[in-house]
């Protein structure tokens, strides 16, 4: 959309009586593909940050909800259907912890999802960013430094995520075992 057509949108009373019904509609229903469709749009729309706000608690209420059910179940989350918006919701909040500084927070989200996504590069990603926050490395530090920052994503599933850093992974990884292994005995009491 061009700005014209975003001012258009911000003001088209259809348009916003449609978007208010969608919004009671997908916070009735628990709807976390509908919560992040709703929410989506009200960002790109620069609409009242309370009701951003509102629908987004929504959203941490669903997906709270959802992953402490799968988490019980020991099923792994995948990054297809409805599953990519719980991940991305964790994920947010996550990174919404760290960038104000609460490094446990942000260590024991990132840690759950280490342990709840099938993927495998997306729960590498997420063991770099938990072995950052045990380090208390700031997120711009973080971003700065490891981050690869790419012009294209090869792969929008990927997009709602840092996944691609200045560094092997796997060695990585390897090199900072000892660190995981310890975060996994501190933090595995949150996974019963």
């Amino acid at each position: 959309m061009n700005q014209e057509e975003l001012q258009e949108a911000r003001v088209n009373p259809e348009f916003l009586s449609y978007l208010k019904e969608k919004e009671e509609e997908v916070i009735e229903t628990k709807s976390i593909a509908g919560l992040y469709e709703v929410l989506d749009t009200l960002l790109v729309l620069d609409l009242d940050e309370q009701r951003i706000h509102n629908v987004y608690q929504e959203i941490l209420k669903v997906a709270f909800d959802s992953i402490e059910e799968r988490l019980k179940d020991t099923k792994k989350l995948s990054l297809d259907n409805d599953d990519i918006y719980f991940i991305r919701s964790f994920y947010e909040h996550a990174v919404e912890k760290w960038s104000v500084l609460n490094f446990d927070g942000a260590r024991e989200l990132f840690f759950i999802l280490t342990q709840i996504i099938e993927d495998k590069k997306l729960s590498d990603a997420m063991k770099i960013h938990l072995i950052a926050c045990a380090n208390n490395k700031d997120m711009d530090a973080f971003y700065e430094e490891d981050v690869h920052h790419l012009d294209v994503v090869d792969n929008e599933k990927y997009g709602y995520f840092i996944h691609e850093f200045n560094f092997d992974v796997e060695e990585y990884l390897n090199n900072n075992s000892k660190l995981l292994d310890e975060q996994y005995q501190q933090l595995k009491h949150l996974l019963n």
